[in-house]
């Protein structure tokens, strides 16, 4: 009889054992998932602040291109909206379509030969390049680990503590390859610009305020 006792409280010892260990490896996974999409989230944001002075600045020398502005106001508009709802499967999609508009805007970038000598716009075009380089590599880093974690979601044990300890899957992040860059603006061969001098250093729209301190033009982007 004490030999059962026995056998039966080491059995129970191991399950106990078993399920704490699977829930501590399911709470690191999800943590490790989280903190990956923070990234993201950091790099967008960064993304969105960009975009209205290098709107501003292309603005100053090709007012009349309102139409692809508008375009690219309105994505940017739509990113941040769906940036505010945490998912990934309505992220993706407004990012691409944000993606879309800025390679339009530097197509008609192209078209205006002042903006090579505008220290602002280049500066903006290498921290924004910068900036989807960041954002690329915290993609792969999440789907990575979102992967990793939905996989221990399914496999057993923990499948059977998932649902009831509240663990849940989480959707990828996904762009498009032609989404992934930055178009770099060639100057050469451009079409005529806008006769006359150009306008005397278009500013950036307010400035560097509402961006975090490194992420001014010409700075090293920040991890906020």
């Amino acid at each position: 009889m004490v030999v059962l006792i026995i056998v039966i409280v080491v059995i129970v010892v191991l399950l106990a054992l078993g399920l704490w260990a699977a829930y501590n490896g399911l709470v690191k996974k999800r943590n490790r998932t989280q903190e990956a999409w923070s990234e993201i989230d950091v790099e967008l944001k960064r993304r969105h602040d960009l975009i209205p002075n290098l709107v501003s600045t292309v603005q100053g020398y090709a007012a009349h291109e309102q139409g692809t502005f508008e375009a690219v106001t309105k994505a940017r508009a739509g990113a941040v909206a769906a940036g505010a709802t945490g998912d990934p499967n309505q992220i993706a999609p407004a990012e691409n379509a944000l993606s879309g508009a800025l390679r339009s805007l530097f197509a008609v970038a192209e078209n205006y030969p002042q903006l090579r000598a505008v220290e602002s716009f280049l500066q903006l075009q290498e921290t924004l390049t910068a900036t989807e380089d960041k954002i690329e590599y915290a993609r792969r880093y999440y789907n990575t680990s979102a992967r990793d974690y939905n996989i221990a979601l399914q496999t057993f044990p923990r499948n059977l503590i998932a649902g009831p300890l509240g663990f849940k899957a989480v959707a990828f992040f996904a762009t498009g390859e032609e989404d992934r860059a930055v178009p770099e603006v060639n100057f050469s061969g451009s079409g005529p610009g806008i006769a006359g001098p150009p306008p005397s250093g278009p500013p950036l729209a307010g400035g560097t305020e509402g961006l975090p301190p490194a992420a001014a033009p010409g700075g090293s982007p920040p991890a906020s």
